[in-house]
């Protein structure tokens, strides 16, 4: 598929690069072949790795073809025209957003069809929804109030769950709303991401499984029933729980919207990727480095290396040292704290590569992103819409 990706100069502004006087093309800088050390950039900066991407993607469309599931991975992630375009090429049914913000950045970019996993209220960006009537895009809701401020848009009931964020904490309450969505109500969907273990995972999505049989018992739902969830911790109980056709009377699209899966990573999701419980289903690699340099030695044990919460994402853990020995404390906005163990000898001046944990908010921190080949040659440049 063919995005609306404009052609993009990198300059003086973009972080990590060094372009001190020239503005090169996105394909012109990529032309010439750079590698990572060869003058074109400085530090900190923020890598994606092609191959991993690559893999990623093909397994996450064939764990979905397997399972007879519809993908919609969550564009939020990494907001970058290349990932969503390499996503749709790999079949993807569409893409996930979480503010009408990013709808708009998609719908500029030419994505065809579009989720917002979330409340929309404003009246300004639902008017413009609405109007775009050749756009395929919908909305979630969890209140009567919420679907009467929807009109024109095709609409999700939200099934939430105790203690969660958004979504109707009773199948009484998606009844409710439903009735209120009329005949703008094409499913039912939810998030099962906040929920700590299998047993409440496999217990909310029963419930999501009854709240669309009421829905269809009370003749709120139509021929074509879209019914989705799946954040990336919990995909394989998701589609074990919605793939096949489980709704007497409706076609079910059942529709993961898994957006971490794109680039992985080196902590928060290395560990709780469903393929570590389900290893024959395949498997992730992570795609994201950053690299930072040593700055000082200031005293025994301890190193400072010049990247920070400005670089890298430290909500869901810090950052992972690629050299023995080495071990991070602590961050500060521009400053990283190395532990150093005994028999460890970085130097002043040395790089260091780092695996990051939660890419959610790794790219958002980024306006320009090499992508290299395995031979540390960059292949390719995103661009972000944060």
């Amino acid at each position: 598929m063919t995005l609306n990706i404009p052609e993009l100069r990198i300059d003086w502004q973009a972080k990590g690069f060094w372009q001190p006087d020239g503005a090169p093309t996105v394909a012109e800088f990529v032309a010439a072949r750079h590698t990572l050390f060869d003058g074109s950039f400085t530090w900190p900066l923020l890598v994606v790795r092609q191959e991993a991407v690559r893999a990623n993607i093909a397994t996450m469309a064939a764990f979905c073809k397997r399972h007879g599931v519809a993908f919609a991975p969550h564009a939020k992630t990494p907001m970058a025209p290349g990932l969503m375009r390499a996503q749709l090429d790999a079949g993807a049914w569409g893409l996930t957003v979480a503010t009408a913000n990013q709808a708009l950045v998609l719908r500029r970019l030419g994505v065809p069809r579009v989720l917002i996993a979330n409340e929309a209220l404003d009246p300004t960006a639902l008017g413009w929804l609405a109007a775009q009537s050749d756009w395929e895009v919908y909305l979630q809701v969890d209140s009567v109030a919420g679907a009467e401020r929807a009109a024109g848009l095709r609409l999700l009931v939200e099934l939430g769950h105790p203690g969660g964020r958004t979504g109707c904490r009773t199948i009484d309450e998606v009844v409710t709303v439903a009735r209120a969505a009329g005949d703008q109500l094409v499913g039912i969907t939810g998030y099962e991401g906040g929920l700590g273990d299998e047993a409440s995972v496999d217990a909310w999505l029963q419930t999501l499984v009854e709240a669309a049989k009421a829905l269809s018992a009370e003749g709120l739902l139509g021929e074509r029933v879209i019914v989705s969830a799946g954040g990336s911790a919990w995909f394989d109980r998701v589609a074990r729980a919605l793939e096949g056709q489980w709704l007497p009377g409706h076609q079910v699209q059942a529709v993961l919207r898994s957006g971490a899966s794109v680039t992985h990573d080196d902590g928060f999701y290395r560990e709780r990727t469903p393929f570590n419980r389900v290893p024959q289903e395949g498997a992730l690699a992570a795609a994201l480095e950053l690299w930072g340099q040593v700055l000082s030695i200031p005293e025994p044990g301890l190193a400072i290396v010049g990247m920070g919460k400005r670089d890298a994402p430290f909500d869901e853990g810090l950052p992972v040292p690629f050299a023995e020995g080495l071990t991070v404390t602590k961050m500060n906005d521009h400053h990283t704290y190395l532990s150093v163990a005994d028999g460890a000898r970085p130097a002043v001046g040395d790089l260091v590569r780092f695996g990051l944990s939660h890419p959610c908010t790794a790219f958002d921190k980024w306006r320009f992103i090499p992508v290299v080949d395995d031979d540390g040659v960059v292949v390719n440049v995103l661009h972000t819409y944060f």
